[in-house]
């Protein structure tokens, strides 16, 4: 079929100059007075921070249903089952999580001290670092914000936030609810385009996370560089799926369905490619358009569904799906419904045949497309992942544990899950975070809160101790002393 055809000029999104340059004189004042705040209240308790952590928990519960319908308006249509199931609750699981373990985070922690030093001890400090900033994207407006905001505030920080242009009505009902349940010192949000973001980012924050594109990330690095700042990057790239001989192929289909098209793929850790074992590729096109048929069905009609978030989103998608046509692959539509530029609804595709450069086999995807390359033996499997950048996630489907092990042991991403896509990242206990092209640094549960602290090494002298030796004028003492310790 022709994707040209279908295809909407992309939309211009204009900014005010003047508009903008008063907002970040106001936004740069407001930092500042944040930065004062922070270091005249170094200390803050642990009534403050689960303080902040309810009323966070309790802005989310208070307007489930006014966050389902301003991110709906946005997406042009957004199942409101699924901003339930991958935004509220998972924003809600990790406020209750970090209340009911940020007090034990908190305290301070003894380690060991060397032994000629005893019997000093030595303790690291939990301390907040001050005033965070915090960049969210688009896919995930609410949980790519609050996550991280959960970790700011259960270590003791204040924070910015700044959130994505493309989620204008999320951002009206954000502007309106939030003071509301927070002053502008504890949490300010900053609304803007390109101008604004670049501002922000050059803030001299303590810490700085950003979530989105690995070509932003490298700018917001930049612009962090010239402070000093130290930052977390939440990243994107093209997590791949292994399925190996001795997956269920039914199973896996399953699976990898279900993660690829939560929010139709518009997920930072979505199954981006799959490689699958040579001859499956057809049984595996079968399972495919029975999947969805049985989960969605009249799909374009189906209240499930979601739609792409918007036209720029829409084209850029299906200028990958012209490209690959026209270098020869095949192009498999499941819902047996072509793409429609009015609303941003787009169907699931297996695409084969594929050659090595095309765009869907080197760009994030981020839409329900899902590339399939064949391979002969797990070796080659692991060796196509390992000559591509780092993903943020890989997926692998197997029966056989010591193959799975091989392949991750023998590649490199931010989070793995075995026999089933997605859900490494709902693992409070796990790391959620990139490696290489897919970013750098981590945050969820402990690991957030560690990512907002400064880790404080304190060393308290005892009474009685031996430093008096240490002291000049050498002697012979000494000379002894250093013979005895060099021995030990």
């Amino acid at each position: 079929m022709s994707w040209r055809n279908i295809k909407r000029s992309n939309e211009v999104i204009a900014e005010d100059n003047t508009k903008n340059q008063q907002q970040i004189t106001d936004m740069t004042a407001r930092f500042k007075v944040m930065h004062k705040q922070s270091r005249q209240q170094i200390t803050v308790d642990w009534q403050t921070r689960v303080n902040r952590l309810e009323r966070l928990e309790k802005m989310v519960v208070d307007n489930q249903d006014e966050i389902s319908i301003a991110i709906s308006q946005d997406f042009g249509y957004r199942s409101p089952s699924e901003t339930t199931m991958l935004e509220v609750f998972p924003t809600l699981e990790g406020i209750r999580y970090s209340k009911k373990h940020g007090k034990e985070w908190m305290k301070p922690k003894k380690v060991a001290t060397g032994k000629w030093f005893l019997p000093a001890t030595s303790y690291v400090q939990k301390q907040p670092l001050g005033v965070v900033g915090i960049i969210s994207p688009w896919n995930y407006p609410l949980y790519l914000a609050a996550g991280p905001l959960t970790a700011a505030f259960v270590a003791g920080n204040r924070a910015m936030l700044k959130t994505s242009e493309f989620t204008p009505n999320f951002n009206q009902w954000l502007a309106k609810t939030l003071p509301n349940y927070f002053s502008a010192d504890e949490l300010c949000f900053i609304n803007g385009g390109v101008e604004i973001a670049q501002a922000f980012s050059a803030l001299p924050f303590d810490h700085l996370l950003f979530t989105g594109s690995t070509a932003v990330g490298r700018h917001i690095m930049r612009a962090a560089a010239s402070n000093l700042t130290p930052v977390t990057l939440e990243l994107g790239g093209k997590s791949p799926v292994v399925i190996t001989d001795s997956a269920s192929l039914e199973k896996a289909v399953n699976r990898i369905w279900t993660g690829k098209l939560m929010n139709a793929g518009q997920t930072c850790i979505s199954p981006d490619y799959l490689l699958l074992p040579t001859g499956l590729e057809q049984k595996f096109l079968q399972l495919s358009y029975q999947w969805v048929s049985k989960h969605y069905p009249n799909i374009a009609k189906n209240p499930d569904f979601s739609y792409l978030v918007n036209q720029r989103q829409f084209d850029r998608v299906l200028g990958y799906l012209e490209q690959a046509e026209q270098t020869g692959a095949d192009i498999n539509i499941l819902g047996e419904v072509e793409p429609d530029a009015k609303t941003g609804f787009m169907p699931p595709m297996v695409v084969t045949n594929l050659v090595d450069d095309t765009k869907l086999l080197t760009e994030e995807i981020f839409a329900p497309v899902l590339p399939v390359v064949a391979y002969k033996s797990i070796e080659d499997a692991i060796d196509y992942i390992n000559k591509r950048p780092r993903p943020l996630a890989l997926y692998v489907f197997g029966e056989d544990d010591k193959i799975n092990d091989k392949v991750v042991a023998n590649t490199v991403s931010g989070g793995v899950s075995i026999n089933d896509t997605i859900f490494h990242i709902a693992q409070h206990g796990l790391p959620f975070g990139g490696v290489g092209d897919s970013g750098m640094g981590n945050y969820h549960g402990q690991y957030g809160f560690d990512t907002f602290t400064h880790e404080k090494g304190v060393f308290k002298q005892a009474k009685i101790n031996f430093v008096d030796m240490l002291q000049p004028p050498y002697g012979k003492v000494f000379d002894k002393l250093m013979q005895v310790a060099k021995k030990l």
